[in-house]
Formats: C-alpha cells, structure tokens, sequence
C-alpha cells in the first residue's frame, strides 16, 4: 500500500443525518475530525484513493457512499444499524454514569466505570469492522472512530 492512498479525507453528513443541538452538532465536527485526521480506509477492490465518504440514512440503515477526491463513485454499502442498538444504547447509559461519577466518585471508581466505557466502546468497534468485512477494510483505530460517530449519530442532546 501507498502511503496515504487508502483513507478518508473528507466525511459528509447526508441532510438525512438531519441536524440536532448546538452540543451534538459540535460532538458530530469533533468525531469527523479525528476520522479524517487518523484513518485506514480501503474499499474491496479499489486500487486506492483517498476517500470521500458520504454517510446517509435510509429506512434507518446507514448508508456509506464512497467516492474518489474528484467525485468518481468507488462504492455504496448499506449497514442496518440493528446490531448498534444495544451496544450503542449500553454505551450511552455507562457514559451518563462516568460523567456523573466524574462530579463524585473515588479516582478508583472513575477508572472501573472508565474501563467498562472502554470495553463497550471496542465491542462496537468490533461489530463495525465485522460488518464491513468483505466490503471496507479498517484498522481497529479507525473502527473505534466511525464507532464514535455512528454513536454521535443516535445521539439527540
């Protein structure tokens, strides 16, 4: 591989995303951004980028449209997020007890609450990259970040 050639240099959020607060707006910009600055991107079967990947809900799939930095289409995936559900749903309830222990707890606490956080975080990072097997190939790192932003996704304010 190329240096460069298989990654992400620009992530879209399809009108369909629709918008939500200023918080989660804000969450959403952080979230591409640590994409776009870190990442492994290669499509199955494309000789190489980078990428521009166009990120758009369907019937409540997500749609991932890739294309070539000039617009040439490379490929379109559509992931049902079923499998996100719980994970991401598990995620949100443990996140909403770190940040409440953050205000309270012991350091020792903080850090189990920390680690299950962690933990949850990398199932779904594993589901993603198991879902795009055979179509995208991500490195572990960049699964954790689309992870993110699909969590930003489902995130309401």
């Amino acid at each position: 591989m190329v240096d460069g050639v298989f990654r992400l240099s620009d992530v879209v959020l399809d009108d369909t995303i629709g918008r939500s607060t200023p918080d989660v707006e804000h969450e959403r910009a952080v979230a591409i951004f640590d994409l776009i600055e870190e990442n492994s991107f290669e499509p199955a079967g494309h000789a190489g980028g980078p990428y521009l990947l166009n990120l758009s809900l369907v019937d409540q799939k997500l749609v991932f449209d890739i294309r070539t930095e000039e617009g040439a289409a490379v490929a379109a995936h559509i992931l049902s997020l079923t499998p996100f559900r719980r994970i991401v749903k598990d995620y949100f309830m443990i996140c909403e007890s770190y940040y409440e222990a953050i205000r309270s707890a012991t350091p020792s606490r903080i850090e189990a609450i920390d680690m299950g956080r962690r933990g949850i975080h990398n199932e779904g990072s594993r589901t993603l990259m198991e879902r795009l097997q055979g179509k995208i190939t991500v490195d572990f790192d960049t699964a954790r970040r689309l992870f993110t932003l699909v969590c930003v996704l489902y995130w309401r304010g």
